[in-house]
């Protein structure tokens, strides 16, 4: 019987902005049953706009600066897409993400922030918008380093004399001096004077900026930039080799190609942040304006409003009232003054003092850990009497998902054992990556099947991972892919959920298929407790398909992929995992492996993919096969980043403890060898004079291959060395 509350709304979050990463804390803490929530975002962290001064000033470094948005939707619950929204069809309700398909929606909202990309000329080419932020700062990070090499001479330009212009210019003056170059920084500012702020207030940062030696030059626009510096419109020039636009507020451009009620691009929405004229459309943050209250495009907006549309959505998907979101009149403004230092201005009065920036600094730090230190959220406990061992099984790790859900090796080892031998077509069965078949007019076919449990709430990326987990057992056997059957179950959901759903199933699956020549031609779908997604494959090869033990004593071990992957998902689970070392892994696990396999076919002996029984087991499988030994070089090995410190940390998948015993290891083995892979690296045993023009055709290719190891004669032992 199923016991988990049927799915029945979608809630998307377009961007990962303050308020959205607000809504996902208390999201996480109190969410509402029936409701998949989901989060559109370029990458898998957010920069925190208060401290991307003192990060450019050097005093925070960029894991201080950066949300981890990828943390926020495992506690909420919720899925990350990371893709660029690119427009919104309301008719449809559908969300179109750059390369990938729509994403529909029942409620959404939009908290995209702005764009300090100017339309100057030559803008584009030599210089960088304040906004998006992460975009600036990584740029900004690259400038610094060249300076710091001496590559490049310390020359910035800010253009805009702004509130921002002029506190990132104060910034970067620092960090320049502090690297122990003499900067020139200019600030460009069309108007007469520092906008948006007051006289006092005003004079502390203009002493700052002459400290610093910031020069500020008023009344003067900005004709071009090219290479090397800013043309102004009198015909004269600043020097440039980092340049910073700064100038005002520019909405998305995609915005403005949307039929949303909108200013320049700013959506309008009314008292309760809901798009004007649009029940199921909220708006949120800089991107936004409200038509009857119009204030400054500051982050203590979005956060003041975070709570009301936390209330507002709920309402709109059926729990609750909404309520008005009224944004105070004044608010307190703390400007870093380059240094330890900074400036607070409200009602007129400014106060500057190094006190003010370690009070800025708690205040920064104090929302920051809101979003970091997620408070935990137990699994409800079993009451009542329970069988004899449940209590201990309680106490295991929690299931893992991907091949970190595979059954013990030695218990499926025991169950295949009474499977009846290989005969007629049927060239070899159970025990190597894929079954081999006789075709009748010559040539052979493999197949195999592999299913994988759910464990990212995204079921487009969940459909390539495990497709090409899938097809790894065709191309260890050096075949071609030629024919995939779908297996899926769906959590219960409604009809139009499902519609969505398996949608967007197909096209990933397809979209992968197209990528290495092989064909979707049905399948099989159900409804159960959770996402289970699994392919039957078949693939093509005109002479016998390799198998696991035709290495030979002498070949040397070539690995496409790093390992670590289990313990990422595993941290993942348990809130631990940092967002960027995530997305980068899925990346790869959801890259294809033709290309790989097309290389490796033509001159292994012997191959197969890495999976759940962690490299080690795979290399044991193909040393028992083969009659060898081998011997891992432990600092070769290529790991994931981020898998060594979790892992090192105590971070452990559910099947490693048994992967453990079934594949022993002399020497000092790294936990990540008995690591369960999911979608893991092909595994080849190439002869060693060949080895070296194979990596070579890899890397021609793009692709990675590492040597990590020999095989010598023996009886199957491992041993590290």
């Amino acid at each position: 019987m199923l016991s988990a509350v049927p799915l029945t709304r979608d809630l998307v979050l377009v961007g990962g902005g303050h308020a959205h990463a607000l809504v996902l804390r208390s999201w996480g803490m109190d969410p509402l049953p029936g409701v998949r929530v989901t989060v559109i975002n370029p990458g898998p962290t957010a920069p925190y706009t208060g401290m991307l001064p003192g990060h450019v000033a050097g005093h925070y470094g960029r894991d201080e600066l950066e949300i981890d948005l990828g943390k926020l939707c495992r506690h909420a619950g919720a899925r990350l897409i990371l893709g660029r929204a690119e427009a919104i069809d309301r008719a449809a309700r559908q969300v179109r993400v750059a390369g990938r398909g729509p994403v529909g929606y029942d409620v959404a909202s939009i908290d995209v922030g702005i764009t300090a990309q100017m339309d100057v000329p030559g803008f584009a080419d030599h210089a960088v918008g304040a906004k998006p932020l992460d975009v600036y700062a990584a740029r900004w990070r690259a400038f610094l380093e060249r300076v710091e090499g001496g590559a490049v001479a310390p020359e910035v330009v800010v253009i805009g004399g702004g509130v921002a212009g002029c506190e990132l210019s104060m910034a970067m003056a620092h960090a320049l001096r502090d690297r122990g170059a003499l900067p020139e920084v200019t600030v460009i500012e069309a108007g007469q004077h520092v906008s948006g702020l007051g006289d006092r207030a005003r004079s502390h940062v203009l002493s700052a900026m002459r400290g610093l030696g910031v020069t500020l030059r008023t009344g003067v626009q900005v004709a071009r930039i090219e290479a090397d510096r800013v043309v102004l419109g009198d015909g004269s020039s600043v020097p440039a080799r980092f340049c910073v636009g700064a100038a005002g507020a520019f909405a998305h451009g995609w915005i403005f190609g949307t039929d949303l009620p909108q200013r320049d691009g700013f959506i309008k929405v009314g008292p309760d942040l809901g798009v004007m004229g649009d029940d199921r459309l909220f708006a949120v943050g800089d991107c936004a304006e409200m038509d009857r209250a119009p204030r400054p495009r500051a982050g203590v907006f979005a956060v003041r409003a975070a709570p009301v549309l936390h209330g507002n959505l709920r309402a709109a998907l059926g729990a609750g009232r909404r309520r008005a979101f009224r944004p105070q009149k004044h608010y307190l403004k703390l400007i870093s003054l380059g240094g330890q230092s900074a400036v607070a201005e409200k009602f007129g009065l400014a106060v500057s003092a190094p006190w003010m920036w370690r009070w800025k600094d708690r205040i920064d730090r104090a929302f920051m850990d809101r979003l970091g230190a997620l408070p935990s959220m137990p699994p409800p406990r079993v009451r009542g009497p329970v069988a004899q061992g449940v209590a201990e099984a309680l106490t295991d790790k929690p299931l893992c998902g991907g091949c970190g859900a595979k059954v013990d090796g030695a218990v499926l080892g025991g169950a295949l054992a009474g499977i009846a031998q290989s005969g007629n077509d049927v060239v070899t069965g159970p025990g190597d990556d894929a079954a081999i078949l006789r075709q009748p007019n010559g040539g052979f076919q493999v197949i195999s099947t592999d299913h994988l449990r759910g464990f990212i709430e995204d079921p487009h990326m969940m459909a390539r991972i495990a497709a090409v987990h899938a097809l790894g057992d065709v191309w260890a056997m050096g075949a071609t892919p030629q024919a995939v059957l779908s297996s899926i179950v769906l959590p219960q959901m409604t009809v139009q959920m499902q519609a969505r759903t398996l949608a967007e199933i197909t096209q990933a699956t397809q979209e992968v298929m197209a990528e290495v020549g092989a064909q979707l031609v049905g399948g099989h779908t159900t409804m159960g407790a959770e996402l289970t997604l699994g392919f039957t494959v078949t693939g093509l090869r005109d002479d016998m398909p390799l198998t696991q033990g035709g290495a030979q004593a002498g070949d040397l071990l070539i690995l496409t992929r790093p390992v670590g992957s289990g313990v990422l998902l595993a941290a993942d689970m348990a809130r631990q995992a940092d967002g960027r070392d995530l997305a980068a892994a899925l990346a790869v696990m959801a890259r294809p492996q033709h290309r790989e396999a097309k290389v490796l076919a033509r001159v292994a002996h012997a191959m197969t993919d890495v999976t759940g029984f962690g490299l080690a087991g795979h290399l044991a499988a193909m040393a028992r096969a083969s009659g060898l030994d081998v011997e891992i070089w432990g600092d070769r090995v290529p790991y994931f980043a981020g898998a060594q410190a979790l892992s090192g940390a105590g971070v452990a998948s559910s099947l490693m403890a048994a992967n453990r015993v079934n594949a022993p290891v002399s020497g000092r083995a790294d936990p990540l060898l008995f690591d369960p892979q999911t979608a893991g690296g092909l595994l080849a045993a190439v002869p060693e004079p060949l080895a070296e023009a194979t990596l070579v055709a890899l890397a021609a290719q793009g692709c990675d291959g590492h040597l990590i190891g020999r095989l010598w004669s023996g009886a199957g032992a491992l041993r590290v060395t």
